[in-house]
């Protein structure tokens, strides 16, 4: 028999990767703001308009010239920002997509790493972009 074993870990970043973290959360946010702003001003000029995640994605390196701080941020962590505001617009009324709140900034910041751990025999790194 197969058994499923769990890991419980915190991380204790230094200052600077604590910085970094928090820098990713926030350009997270504000490319989730930004996006969820643009969906607003399409659906207001066109009730019929379709959210989709591939047209807002095609819009983030225009936003990375607009906004030069976002090059800093893994593409990756603004994607998922993306792709977490996507369903939760499709599946809103279609009348309220202004129903939709922006992110607040709380204590607590959470954002998608992806490829940032690696997993080795029974060891767990993890590495942020620097």
């Amino acid at each position: 028999m197969q058994r499923l074993q769990a890991y419980k870990f915190e991380l204790m970043p230094n200052g600077e990767q604590s910085r970094a973290m928090r820098q990713y959360a926030g350009c997270c946010r504000v490319v989730y703001n930004k996006a969820l702003a643009w969906q607003n001003e399409q659906y207001q000029a066109d009730n019929t308009f379709k959210f989709s995640y591939t047209t807002i994605a095609n819009l983030l390196p225009q936003w990375k010239h607009e906004m030069v701080w976002l090059k800093d941020a893994p593409s990756q962590s603004l994607q998922q920002a993306l792709k977490i505001l996507n369903p939760a617009l499709e599946t809103s009324l279609p009348n309220a997509p202004t129903s939709q709140n922006s992110k607040r900034k709380v204590n607590q910041t959470a954002s998608a790493f992806h490829k940032a751990s690696k997993l080795s025999n029974k060891t767990i790194a993890s590495f942020y972009p620097s």
